[in-house]
């Protein structure tokens, strides 16, 4: 194979009978980086986490799995991304629709790109029958909104998707918080079996417009969010 030299010849040497031919450094492929694909096959074992959903409208647990697959391993390119998730409860009222869904979830998993979008599409579904209060102060306009919180909670635990508070910010929140509890509320035993209120927040939180949550709260002269830092006063 004829190679075209296209540079000055800066140095040289008298090659081995028994020596190979070394292709040139530009010429050398690079090994290309595994990305997700639809024709990705599934590995053997997959690492996960499961989820416990309970709504206060059954009486049965609703249990999220969500897999993923490591591609890359060992490089500096790894990285973690979902690969396909499993929805159980012994409540079968939801077993057709929870079925599909899964079922288009993990497509959109194994397709690639950007999956993050999933998010805020199954937190922006409303239940025409109502939502209800989770513990910890948190409003959920429906259960598949829940799947959401899910999924979202997944994707920030893998790196996929990024905490919009940093540790400076929750810190801060944490002291107003301590403060804010000292200052107006006095200390009493909460048997935490029997608690399944709004206890995650200060008693008389008002409900934050932006993350849904019973955490804002008078701060320092301005209502401030405790869970998601948003404020009145910009």
């Amino acid at each position: 194979m004829a190679i075209k030299i296209t540079s000055k010849i800066v140095d040289y040497e008298v090659a081995k009978p028994d020596a190979q031919p070394q292709p040139p450094q530009e010429l050398q492929a690079a090994t290309p980086l595994e990305e997700m694909h639809e024709k990705l096959k599934r590995p053997e074992n997959l690492e996960g986490a499961t989820y416990k959903i309970k709504t206060p409208h059954s009486e049965h647990a609703l249990y999220v799995t969500i897999n993923d697959v490591v591609l890359n391993p060992g490089s500096d390119h790894e990285s973690r991304r979902p690969f396909e998730i499993f929805i159980n409860s012994k409540n079968m009222e939801h077993y057709q629709w929870i079925s599909a869904l899964t079922l288009i979830i993990s497509a959109v998993f194994r397709k690639g790109g950007d999956c993050t979008f999933l998010v805020e599409e199954l937190r922006s579904v409303f239940d025409p029958k109502g939502g209800y209060m989770k513990r910890g102060g948190r409003w959920m306009p429906s259960l598949v909104a829940e799947i959401g919180d899910v999924l979202e909670l997944h994707m920030k635990k893998i790196g996929l998707l990024k905490d919009e508070i940093d540790e400076h910010q929750k810190a801060y929140l944490e002291q107003k918080r301590a403060e804010f509890v000292q200052a107006t509320q006095p200390p009493k035993a909460v048997d935490a079996e029997c608690d399944d209120s709004n206890a995650a927040y200060p008693e008389g939180a008002q409900m934050c417009g932006k993350c849904h949550t019973k955490a804002m709260i008078q701060m320092d002269g301005c209502l401030t969010c405790l869970n998601c830092g948003d404020s009145k006063c910009g």
